[in-house]
C-alpha cells in the first residue's frame, strides 16, 4: 500500500489457487446423498448482526515531500467515497530518520494534517507503522553501511535491533493521534517471501518480540487504540501458526490480513486455521482488491488483470458478501489512485473516477445487499452437456450433477477473470435426466442456480 521501494506493497499475496476453470472433478457414481439435502456447504456463518465491518479505503503513505494539501485532497476524496475508515503507512524510517525522538518536521506536519483533515470528516485512520531507520536496523553491514537516512532501501526491510525502539515510536504516534486512531498496524506483511517489508531470518520470532514490546506501550499511552498484528498474506495459517509459538496471543486487539486472490475463500481457510489456535480475534480485511489492466495487460504485480466493469462489480459483490460476517471487522479496498504500473485504483492515474469510484461510493454507503446472483445454461451437444454461466468474484464454486434423486457427479472450480466459467460434463453420465446445480462455497448451495435437461 505504499510507495517505498518503487512499487506499492506488492501484489504477491492470497493463495496460490489458479484463476484457471474446473478444478477437483470428482468420481461419478456417488451414493446416497439426495438433491434436497444442501450438504458440503462448509462453515456456516451466522447472519445475526446489522453491523457491517468497518468500511474503507487506503491511501498515500505519509509523506514529507507532497504539499499539505495532497492530505486534504486524499481525505477529501475518502470522504467521497463515505469511508468510515483510511489506511495509511507512516514510515518510522521517514518521520525518526536520523535518530530516536528527532522527528523530521515536515512529516509531522504532513501526518498532523491528515490526522486533523480525517478528525474533521468523522473519519478513523489505520497507522500502518513499518519500515526501520538506518541508526535502529539489524541489517547486516554490508546493507546497512548503504543505509542512508531519509531515503528507502534494503536495511530499512530489516527490524530494529531493540524492538523498544519501535515501541517507543509507536507509541507517540498514539498518544499524539489516539483520537483520530481506529488502529495502529503492526509492520507490513512480516511473512512476505519477497523482503521488501520484513528482511532477514526467524521472521515469526522477530515479528513477535516488535509486538510484545509495542502492545504494551500503546496501550498505555492510548487505551482504545485498536493494535493490529499480522498484516499476513499467507492463508493457510503457517506463519500464524509459528507467531503463536513465539507468543503473540495477548498482544493485539486484531489480525490484519491482505488477501487478494479468492479473498472470501483466504478469509475463510484463515479464520479456520485462527480458531484452530483458539484464537477468537477479528480480521481485518485492510488489502484486498482487483487491477483494471485489461486489455492492456493480462497480469499486473501477479494478479489477473480484469476490466473497468468487472472491478467495480467485484467491489461492489465483495462488501455485500462480508456484510454480514461478524468475526470481520473492518473491509478497507486497496486503493484510492492508481498509477501507470498499477491500476487498482478507484481513480486512475491522472485522478479520475473509474466505474469503481461510484460502486465503492455506494457500497460503503449501504453495504447490505445480495452479490450477483450465480447463473447457469445448459447445453447439449450429442452425448455430453456443457455447463455455462457467472457468479459473484471472491471464492471457489461448487456444481453438482443429479440423476433423479442420487447425486452422480460433482466438482469444485474457479471462475475465470471475468467472473465466468464453463465445464463440461462428463459423457458417461448421459445428455438427458440431468439437474444441474451451481452455487459459490462462501453462500452455499441456498442461494444456487439450477436446471434440469
Amino acid at each position: 500500500m505504499r510507495e517505498d521501494f518503487g512499487t506499492r506493497a506488492g501484489r504477491f499475496r492470497g493463495p496460490a489457487l489458479a484463476v484457471a476453470l474446473a478444478l477437483c472433478l470428482t468420481a461419478l457414481a456417488i451414493p446416497g446423498r439426495s438433491i434436497a439435502s444442501g450438504g458440503g456447504r462448509g462453515p456456516v456463518r451466522t447472519h445475526s448482526s446489522q453491523t457491517s465491518p468497518l468500511g474503507g479505503i487506503n491511501i498515500e503513505s505519509v509523506s514529507g515531500r507532497r504539499p499539505l494539501g495532497v492530505a486534504d485532497r486524499e481525505i477529501g476524496r475518502a470522504r467521497a467515497l463515505h469511508a468510515q475508515v483510511v489506511r495509511v503507512g507512516i514510515p518510522w524510517s521517514m518521520m525518526e530518520a536520523t535518530g530516536q525522538g528527532q522527528l523530521e518536521p515536515r512529516i509531522l506536519a504532513y501526518t498532523d494534517r491528515l490526522m486533523a483533515d480525517a478528525a474533521a470528516s468523522a473519519i478513523k485512520v489505520i497507522a500502518l507503522v513499518d519500515s526501520t531507520p538506518c541508526w535502529a536496523s539489524s541489517a547486516p553491514a554490508s546493507i546497512l553501511g548503504k543505509c542512508v537516512a531519509g531515503r528507502f532501501g534494503k536495511a530499512n526491510a530489516w527490524p530494529p535491533n531493540e524492538p523498544t525502539s519501535y515501541a517507543a515510536f509507536v507509541a507517540y504516534l498514539a498518544r499524539r493521534y489516539g483520537p483520530s486512531l481506529a488502529a495502529i498496524e503492526i509492520w507490513n506483511e512480516p511473512d512476505q517471501a519477497n523482503q521488501l517489508y520484513f528482511a532477514g531470518p526467524n521472521k515469526a520470532q522477530h515479528y513477535a518480540a516488535l509486538l510484545r514490546a509495542a502492545y504494551p506501550a500503546i496501550k498505555q499511552a492510548a487505551p482504545s487504540v485498536a493494535v493490529l498484528a499480522g498484516s499476513l498474506v499467507g492463508y493457510n495459517g503457517v506463519f500464524l501458526r509459528a507467531l503463536y509459538e513465539a507468543g503473540i496471543k495477548g498482544y493485539y486487539d486484531g489480525l490484519a490480513v491482505h488477501f487478494y486472490t479468492l479473498t472470501l475463500a483466504s478469509l475463510r481457510q484463515f479464520r479456520q486455521a485462527q480458531v484452530a489456535g483458539g484464537d477468537e480475534k477479528p480480521l481485518w480485511l485492510d488489502e484486498f482488491g482487483w487491477s483494471s489492466c485489461w486489455p492492456r495487460y493480462t497480469v499486473q504485480q501477479e494478479q489477473p488483470c480484469v476490466t473497468q466493469q468487472v472491478q467495480a462489480q467485484n467491489i461492489t459483490n465483495l462488501y455485500r458478501s462480508l456484510a454480514h460476517t461478524p468475526y470481520v471487522a473492518a473491509d478497507l479496498l486497496y486503493d484510492l489512485q492508481g498509477s501507470t504500473s498499477e491500476d487498482f485504483g478507484v481513480l486512475n492515474e491522472k485522478g479520475n473516477r473509474k466505474p469503481a469510484f461510484a460502486a465503492l461510493a455506494s457500497v460503503l454507503l449501504s453495504p447490505f445487499g445480495s452479490p450477483s446472483p450465480v447463473t447457469l445454461r445448459l447445453a447439449r451437444k450429442g452425448k455430453q452437456v456443457t455447463a455455462r454461466g457467472s457468479g459473484p468474484a471472491g471464492d471457489t464454486m461448487r456444481m453438482e450433477v443429479f440423476q433423479g434423486p442420487t447425486l452422480r457427479f460433482k466438482a469444485l472450480f474457479t471462475l475465470n477473470r471475468f467472473n465466468q466459467y464453463s465445464l463440461t460434463l462428463p459423457s458417461a453420465l448421459g445428455a438427458s435426466g440431468l439437474t444441474v446445480r451451481v452455487y459459490e462455497t462462501w453462500t452455499g448451495p441456498g442461494k444456487d442456480a439450477q436446471k434440469s435437461i
